[in-house]
C-alpha cells in the first residue's frame, strides 16, 4: 500500500455534541471486504471475495483473496470476468467460510455501499447453516459524505481519484478491496482527527433466502442484471385512515403510518407487502404523523431514527412488528 498523506486535504471541523469517532469498545481493527457476484438480489451468489484486513489505525496486516464457485450462472460474465470454466474447480462457500470468518472474526467490516456486500455474505453464511461473525460494518460512501469530500458521484473509482489510488482491475475482488483499502486509511485519519464520528452500523443476520421466490439461474442477463435493482414500488394509497400513534402493548390498527430503517433480518420489501396486506400505511420518512417506527437498532444515527427520538415516536423491534402483524386489529371506522 502506498502511503497517503490525509492532511493534503481540508480537515472537517469536529462536531459539537457528537459521539466520539471511536467505537465505545475499540475494534482490533477492519476488514475491507469486496464481493463479486451473480447478480444483485436475494437468490444470487458469491463468485469471489478479496479482503484487507487493517489495524485499528488503518495499516494493512494481509489479505486474501478466492474465486467461490456457486454451483450455478456465474451470471454477468461481461462485468466481473468470471466464467463457469475458470470457477468449476472453485471451492464452494461452505468450503471458504471458516477461512473469511476468521478474517472478519472481530474487525470493523468495511465496504463501497457495504449494505449489499453484508447482504450478500450474510446470506451465504446463513445457507451454509452459520452465522457471519461480523459485529459492526462501516460504509466508505457514507463515510465520504460524512467528511464532506467534493466527490462527483458515489462510485469508489471516484473516492479513489481523489485520494490518488491507482484502480489497475475494476470488478475484481482483490484489487477493489486493495483500492478500498487505499483510499479508506486517509478517509480514517481525517475522520479522527477532525472528529467526525465513524458511521458504524450494527449488522443483523440475514434469515430471508429468497429462495421461494427465485429466479432461474439460466435467466441472468444483461437485462436481468439492470433490473435487480428494484426500484421503489408505487403502491396504492392506504385505503384507511391513520388512526394515530401505536400505544405500548396494543395491537396494530388498519391505517397506522409504519416507518422502517436498518437492517432487518427479513427482506425489506417482503417485510413491507406483509404490512401492507395487513392494511398498514409503508412511510417513507418520520414525521409526527408517523404511528410507529420499525428497527433493530433505536439507537442508530439514520435520518428516520433520530426524527423519531426527536418527536418521541414509538419505536419496535422487527420481531415484535413480524408477531403484531400476524394479527392486526380492523380499522375503527369500519
Amino acid at each position: 500500500m502506498h502511503p497517503l498523506q490525509p492532511t493534503a486535504r481540508p480537515i472537517p471541523t469536529q462536531r459539537t455534541g457528537a459521539p466520539s469517532a471511536l467505537p465505545q469498545e475499540s475494534p482490533e481493527g477492519y476488514a475491507v471486504v469486496d464481493v463479486e457476484t451473480t447478480g444483485l438480489g436475494r437468490t444470487d451468489r458469491v463468485i469471489s471475495a478479496g479482503v484487507y484486513r487493517l489495524d485499528a489505525e488503518g495499516e494493512v496486516v494481509d489479505h486474501w483473496y478466492t474465486l467461490v464457485n456457486p454451483e450455478r450462472d456465474p451470471g454477468p460474465v461481461w462485468i466481473h470476468g468470471l466464467t463457469t470454466t475458470m470457477l468449476a474447480d472453485a471451492p464452494t462457500f461452505p468450503q471458504i467460510a471458516e477461512e473469511l470468518a476468521e478474517r472478519l472474526r472481530g474487525r470493523v467490516m468495511v465496504a463501497h455501499n457495504a449494505l449489499f456486500d453484508w447482504n450478500m455474505i450474510s446470506r451465504e453464511f446463513s445457507r451454509a447453516g452459520l452465522r457471519a461473525p461480523v459485529e459492526q460494518r462501516l460504509c466508505t460512501m457514507v463515510l465520504s459524505r460524512d467528511l464532506g469530500l467534493p466527490l462527483a458521484n458515489g462510485k469508489l473509482a471516484t473516492l479513489a481519484q481523489y485520494f490518488g489510488v491507482q484502480q489497475r482491475n475494476a470488478h475484481n475482488a482483490l484489487d477493489d478491496a486493495r483500492v478500498l483499502a487505499e483510499a479508506f486509511r486517509p478517509s480514517l485519519q481525517l475522520a479522527l482527527s477532525g472528529g467526525v464520528p465513524l458511521p458504524l452500523t450494527t449488522c443483523v443476520a440475514v434469515t430471508d433466502l429468497g429462495e421461494d421466490g427465485a429466479t432461474p439461474a439460466s435467466s441472468a442477463s444483461r437485462g436481468s442484471w439492470g433490473s435487480s435493482y428494484r426500484p421503489s414500488r408505487k403502491r396504492l394509497p392506504c385505503p384507511y385512515p391513520n388512526p394515530g400513534r401505536w400505544q405500548q402493548d396494543g395491537p396494530l390498527i388498519q391505517g397506522m403510518r409504519v416507518a422502517i430503517t436498518g437492517d432487518t433480518a427479513t427482506d425489506r420489501e417482503v417485510l413491507e407487502d406483509r404490512a401492507v396486506a395487513a392494511g398498514l400505511h409503508i412511510a417513507s420518512s418520520v414525521s409526527r404523523l408517523t404511528s410507529l417506527l420499525v428497527t433493530n437498532e433505536p439507537g442508530s444515527w439514520s435520518g428516520k431514527a433520530r426524527k423519531a427520538r426527536e418527536l418521541g415516536t414509538p419505536v419496535l423491534g422487527e420481531d415484535a412488528f413480524l408477531q403484531l402483524l400476524s394479527d392486526v386489529a380492523p380499522h375503527p371506522g369500519g
